[in-house]
């Protein structure tokens, strides 16, 4: 098993009878996964997804990626929410936060349209000048206004730089299956496209060609990344109270009803800072609606234990941790003894680094823990492929259960449409001249 619920330094903070007492609500939250008849039950395709996704497609995508990394230089992901976070957490969590820099025969990979920054933009395009560039644009409808704004700058870009034919060549469309903006423009131009699932949302597709065009790209083995998940399938699908994955979710809200109202996700290794971010979309936007949910937060320690470590230890007592424990680093590094010890460390020589950081995750969980704040520990035993595809889908299953649990539909999102009407309002999109009037007034 990749994925395993380490309960030791959660026992002072919940008992098993409070495991037992919630099982039944774990139970029913299991049947309504299953059996499809829950809130939210028509985009429930993530479920099966590691098993029964579409082959020819996947063929398509390795092809596509393969001719990508011969000829591009610079890959464009253009999305927004769970169009580019799932795709950049896995990339950063298997080839490194510091994979555009590095040494490679694969491209850059760069993801724009996640906001709408001149300035962002405007350095991408700097970026650009001079090198061979794909466009992966992904988005279900064409129309959302990030990516819609990006991709008209740089479909425009590319034309100018490589003519249209050629442009056509390199665009990569990823959305609806038979309509949408963004499908018509595709069969018009004839980009090659990839599917969007119907019953699939944003935030649980990485495993879909959302995620897996740009992962390939990056020279990444999708093969044994969806290994990986459908092994997780296999082993977290029966009900059992020995279920880790239900253990986690069955956790969270024991903390959650015990006031707990704050999950802060810490790992001990940089890569996993956009995995951090990619969980916080998953958790908050599926669990964040009828004035309940916990608010997910992330760190990266050791790193933020000199910032946000004093708030942890001596702060308002409103969270828990869960801390992801990678049992094997990328790659190691030995530190060797220094004859002159000037700066008195030769106490951590003669072991690997990796020591060091498991010690400094040991050290940091016991005061935590002693402090008064929770700790779930998920051992997860490396961030190679298989191992991460594991990791996504647990924590997809687990916010599934845990959002039942809740009593919440975990796969809409009401809330997020809030934020465009005002949006288009007040940069007076047709349709909306009421609004727009009634909100500058505010504004005033």
């Amino acid at each position: 098993m990749s994925v395993r619920f380490n309960g030791k330094h959660l026992a002072k903070f919940v008992k098993d009878s409070e495991f037992a007492a919630i099982y039944p609500q774990v139970e029913a939250a299991h049947a309504l996964l299953e059996g499809r008849n829950g809130p939210g039950n028509d985009f429930l395709g993530w479920v099966d997804l590691p098993v029964n996704y579409d082959k020819e497609e996947f063929a398509r995508i390795k092809q596509a990626a393969a001719k990508i990394i011969s000829d591009t230089d610079v890959l464009l992901v253009i999305g927004i929410g769970g169009s580019y976070l799932g795709a950049r957490a896995a990339i950063e969590a298997m080839a490194g936060s510091l994979y555009n820099c590095t040494c490679k025969n694969t491209p850059q990979i760069l993801f724009v349209g996640n906001s709408i920054s001149s300035a962002y933009l405007n350095q991408v395009l700097s970026i650009c000048e001079g090198k061979r560039v794909s466009l992966n644009v992904i988005s279900k409808s064409g129309t959302t206004t990030e990516p819609a704004v990006a991709f008209r700058v740089l479909k425009e870009y590319l034309e100018k730089t490589v003519g249209k034919e050629e442009a056509k060549s390199r665009i990569y469309a990823t959305t609806d299956r038979a309509r949408g903006t963004l499908k018509e423009q595709a069969d018009k131009e004839g980009w090659q496209t990839f599917v969007v699932p119907d019953d699939v949302g944003g935030r649980f597709s990485v495993l879909t060609a959302v995620g897996l065009l740009p992962i390939a790209c990056a020279g990444l083995d999708i093969d044994k990344l969806m290994e990986g998940a459908a092994a997780a399938r296999e082993a977290f699908s029966t009900c059992t109270p020995d279920n880790d994955c239900y253990k986690y979710a069955a956790a969270r809200n024991i903390l959650y009803r015990k006031g707990k109202k704050v999950e802060l996700m810490a790992c001990y290794e940089p890569d996993f800072a956009m995995m951090n971010e990619w969980y916080k979309q998953l958790y908050g936007e599926s669990e964040g609606k009828d004035q309940k949910g916990l608010m997910p937060t992330s760190v990266i320690f050791s790193t933020d234990l000199h910032s946000m470590g004093q708030f942890v230890q001596d702060g308002a007592r409103i969270m828990f941790e869960t801390v992801v424990d990678i049992k094997k680093p990328h790659t190691e590094l030995f530190i060797e003894k220094d004859p002159a010890n000037l700066d008195g460390l030769n106490f951590l020589a003669d072991q690997n680094m990796s020591v060091v950081n498991r010690k400094a995750m040991e050290g940091t969980i016991l005061a935590h823990t002693d402090g008064g704040v929770p700790n779930i520990v998920l051992e997860v035993d490396s961030l190679g492929e298989f191992d991460l595809g594991y990791l996504i889908y647990f924590f997809e299953r687990a916010c599934a259960i845990s959002g039942y649990m809740l009593g919440v539909n975990p796969f809409d999102q009401p809330g997020v449409e809030s934020y465009k009407k005002n949006m288009f309002a007040l940069l007076g999109k047709p349709g909306y001249e009421a609004q727009k009037a009634e909100l500058e007034a505010k504004l005033r």
